[in-house]
């Protein structure tokens, strides 16, 4: 009985212990990123005298790897960056979009992609929904940009868990065609609700309430 219960502990103690070391990245936009954490040729929006986020403790990805007791693998976060290869003003972003920098998340456990937003912003060209042989010219496409993405991430960490995290306020197409492509790939979805921000982007308050929003979906 004793060889049992010391058995089961230690199953146990394993298991916590392999929870508590899992790997996060992040690939994201300017809601994710912070100085001297994402790349330094990249842009960033935090810390920012226009927001109370000042702080690398108050981002959302840190309250939530601290609130896991996970560890940070990579944060590929670029200020003003779309998922898609069309940006402000029609622009070609293929350069530095989500999908130019899938390689750069180093080998993590969980990989979490926020984006979204700049291609709602941007009034990026959706087009249709396209789920292989995609070309550079169907990525400048939001849809067949987001399930690329998706492809490309899945190829290139096959043994990793994603999750996919939508802005609040964004247009119902967006929305939408974020929802249908994550289905079609049984990727998971968090749709934030009611987050507070200023001039844009998440505040203290917003911060706190991604990591809890992502808490409660069992993240």
């Amino acid at each position: 009985m004793k060889k049992i219960v010391l058995l089961i502990l230690m199953v146990a103690t394993f298991a916590c212990v392999s929870a508590q070391s899992k790997k996060v990245s992040i690939l994201g936009d300017s809601y994710s990123t912070f100085i001297g954490i994402i790349p330094a040729n990249y842009s960033s929006f935090y810390p920012n005298d226009r927001n109370d986020v000042t702080e690398i403790g108050q981002t959302w990805w840190s309250l939530y790897i601290q609130a896991k007791g996970y560890t940070l693998e990579k944060n590929d976060s670029w200020g003003g960056t779309t998922i898609c290869g069309t940006g402000y003003g029609r622009m070609d972003s293929s350069r530095n979009n989500f999908i130019a920098r899938v390689d750069s998340l180093g080998n993590p456990d969980l990989i979490f992609v926020f984006g979204g937003t700049n291609d709602a912003w941007a009034n990026s060209p959706m087009g249709e929904y396209q789920y292989s042989d995609w070309t550079k010219e169907d990525c400048k496409n939001f849809r067949p940009a987001v399930a690329c993405l998706i492809d490309l991430l899945k190829q290139r960490y096959p043994n990793a868990e994603f999750c996919f995290i939508l802005n609040s306020e964004l247009n119902e197409t967006v929305n939408e065609s974020m929802r249908e492509i994550c289905n079609h790939y049984n990727v998971k979805l968090v749709e934030l609700h009611d987050i507070e921000k200023q001039n844009g982007h998440p505040s203290i308050n917003g911060m706190k309430s991604i990591c809890e929003q992502l808490l409660e979906a069992g993240l």
